[in-house]
This record gives structure tokens, sequence and C-alpha cells, in this order.
């Protein structure tokens, strides 16, 4: 009985105070403590203290977009070693272009470089475009878009990008590019009022005169133009670094080359060129003569699809006054006939074709009528007018085949 006393005897008077009031005090930390932090959160992001460009997609967008999930983001820490995982090995892009990037990369490095681009491609092909260039140490991207890449959703995301200024096809640029001199200019005259491919390689000057005017003002030291499949490698330069390379030009010169290095049809399963696609034609201007053309024949078999869309590179130009588009791969001066010269080493990456749906993409593009007459009207190369035409009629066996 003593033993059922004892159990039944109540606490200490002056203990159950203080067992109610820690109680109540445990109850009012956890519940003021998350709500204070989420407002502290709340008021650094308002007030612009927290900038995850990710929280600024349209939800509708989340699930479709690379690297979305905070798993890739230990790529950012990763060493030198590890720069083809960041560029991604799979068949599906992880390139973690967001979280934990340094947006300021660059900032301060000299000369300022800008890149230029026409372009209606979509995300999954400009972003990673940007950012690899950006890591070479481009600060200032000009991209004239129209197509995909100039829908809301889509320019949103680009133009929330430091560095980054979008120029949309409107009316008003339409009637501003319509005064330009170019029109009543001898080396682009060809190409006027034309379809398709020579449509495009008009815009691109017109589109490059203006980027020139924007540099100016930017403050940039150099002008580069690249279609977005297209990467800069700057091979020679004592570090990856664009940078580095266009540092050690001579003061007198005032446009550089890099001559291109077309790539080669690896897979017909290719979804990621950039990081899939390694197989590369090496210019005539990185070989002996000689042997580049002593050989041609014997490697291509006579098959007129190994080609290249283009041999003469791409160029960047040091910006000064009366600097002018010579077309999409050049540079010249109104003033004076401009001082050019070729990087021995370094190349620009052209991935062309390297898809399959590459093939029909231009055909979707492009309204004209699949006759070996009619593409001369849209296209200049021969290869792209074969392949237009074969987009156009042939069976998607047939399509592959070929």
């Amino acid at each position: 009985m003593a033993g059922h006393g004892a159990l039944r005897r109540p606490p200490a008077a002056s203990s159950a105070p203080h067992q109610g009031f820690t109680s109540r005090a445990l109850l009012l930390l956890l519940t003021v403590l998350p709500l204070a932090l989420a407002s502290f959160a709340f008021v650094l992001q308002w007030r612009g203290g927290v900038d995850d460009l990710t929280s600024r997609w349209p939800a509708a967008d989340a699930q479709r977009f690379p690297v979305m999930d905070s798993n890739n983001n230990s790529h950012l820490g990763s060493s030198a070693s590890d720069c083809a995982d960041i560029l991604g090995r799979s068949s599906s892009p992880s390139f973690p272009y967001y979280r934990g990037w340094n947006f300021n990369l660059g900032k301060d490095r000299k000369p300022k470089i800008c890149i230029t681009t026409s372009t209606s491609a979509g995300l999954e092909q400009i972003i990673p475009w940007l950012f690899y260039h950006k890591v070479l140490g481009v600060s200032q991207f000009f991209l004239f878009v129209e197509g995909k890449a100039a829908k809301p959703h889509l320019s949103a995301v680009l133009e929330a990008i430091p560095g980054v200024k979008l120029m949309y096809r409107t009316r008003e640029l339409e009637e501003k590019q319509a005064k330009s001199r170019i029109w009543n200019e001898t080396w682009l005259a060809a190409f006027f009022y034309k379809p398709c491919n020579y449509e495009l390689f008009v815009k691109q000057s017109l589109n490059m005169e203006m980027a020139i005017v924007m540099a100016q003002n930017a403050g940039m030291d150099w002008i580069i133009h690249l279609d977005t499949d297209e990467l800069l490698h700057p091979a020679g330069a004592q570090e990856y670094s664009l940078t580095s390379l266009l540092s050690d030009v001579p003061a007198d010169v005032d446009m550089v080359v890099f001559p291109n290095y077309e790539s080669t049809i690896e897979r017909d399963d290719i979804k990621d060129p950039f990081s899939e696609v390694s197989m590369f034609k090496k210019n005539y201007d990185h070989l002996p003569k000689e042997t580049y053309f002593g050989l041609y024949k014997e490697a291509s078999h006579g098959n007129p699809n190994y080609f290249l869309t283009y041999g003469n590179g791409k160029s960047a130009a040091r910006i000064q006054n009366h600097l002018r588009p010579n077309g999409a791969h050049r540079w010249h001066n109104y003033m004076k006939a401009p001082h050019e010269i070729k990087f021995e080493e370094a190349a620009v990456l052209h991935y062309t074709y390297t898809k399959f749906s590459d093939l029909t993409s231009r055909r979707d593009r492009c309204g004209c009528k699949p006759t070996k007459e009619d593409v001369k009207r849209c296209f200049m190369l021969d290869f792209d007018r074969a392949a237009f035409i074969i987009a156009s009629t042939a069976t998607e066996e047939e399509m592959l085949h070929w």
C-alpha cells in the first residue's frame, strides 16, 4: 500500500510551473524559428540578395530542361580532370550551368571579348554554348533572336543571364536595318533578295553591323561572329583561355582567323553534339598542303558528301573605327585594308549535320521546291542542296542510309 501511495504522490509543486514553461518555450521556438528564417529568405530574395536563375523559369519548363536537380552540383567543385564530366559524357545533356555558378566570371578580364550571333535555336543548344564561351573568357553576348529563341518563356531565361543582350526581329529593327549602307555595297549584293541561306547571310551581316556599335558602347576590345553550332578551341594559349590567346596578338593586327574544323558524322543517334561528338576534319590551314590535297581523293573515295561546309574559318576583329562585317565569316574596314593573320593552332569547331534531325530541320525552314534547279535559289553549297532534296523526297530509312 505504501508503494501504491508513493506512485500516486503528485510531483513537487515547484517543478510543475517550470516544466510547463519549458514546454511552452520549446513550442514557441519551433514555431517562430522556421517562420523567421522563411521571412528572412523572402526579404533577401526580394532585395536581390538571393538570385537563383532557375527560380525564374516557368514551371512547365522545369522538367524538360537539363540539370534541374541538385545532384549535378558536385561537378562544380570537381578538379580540372573532370572537365569531360562537366560537359557531359552521356546522351543526356548534363552541363551544370546554373546552381552555384559564378556569373561574374571574366568580369575584370582583359581584353574584353564579345560574341554576336543570329539564332533561332532552343535553350538546349544556346545555354551550353553560352557558358562554354563564358569559361573561355567572353564577357558579352549580343544575340539576335527569332523563331524558337524569341519565344517569351525561352528569351526570359536568356535575358536573366548577366552579359547577355537580346535583340528581337521587330519591325523597328528591320526598318533600321533597311537604312544600312550595306545595301549600297557591292561585296554583299550577290546575296540580296534571295531566300533561305542567302537571306540568312544578309541578316547575319546586318546584325553584325549593329553588334559593332553595341560592342563599342560596351567598351569591348574584340568582337567575334559565331553560330550556336560552333565552339571556339583556343589551342596554343598557355591556358585554355580565349583572353590569353587574344592578349598575345600584336597591336598592329586588326583581325585573326580561327580555321574551322568540321565535325564528321559519328552515329545516327546523337542527341547532344557538344558532349558526344569528338571527331573533326582538320582544316587544311593546319596541315601540309601537299599532304592534304594529295590524299584528299583517296580519303574521300570520290564521295562528294565528305566535305567542309566552309573552309575559310571565322575571325575575331579588334574593335576600332570604321569596322564593318565582310559576310558572316570575316570583318573589314571602310577606311583601310586590315592586317589579318591566322592562328596556327586555335580553331573553331563546327558541329555540322551531327544529328539526324539536322537533315530535316533545314527542310522545315525553307519553302523551296526539292528540285535541282530550285534549290540553287536557296542554298549556296551543293551538299546543302542535295541534303534538302533528300530530306524532302526520301523515306527515313533512305535518309539514314544517305
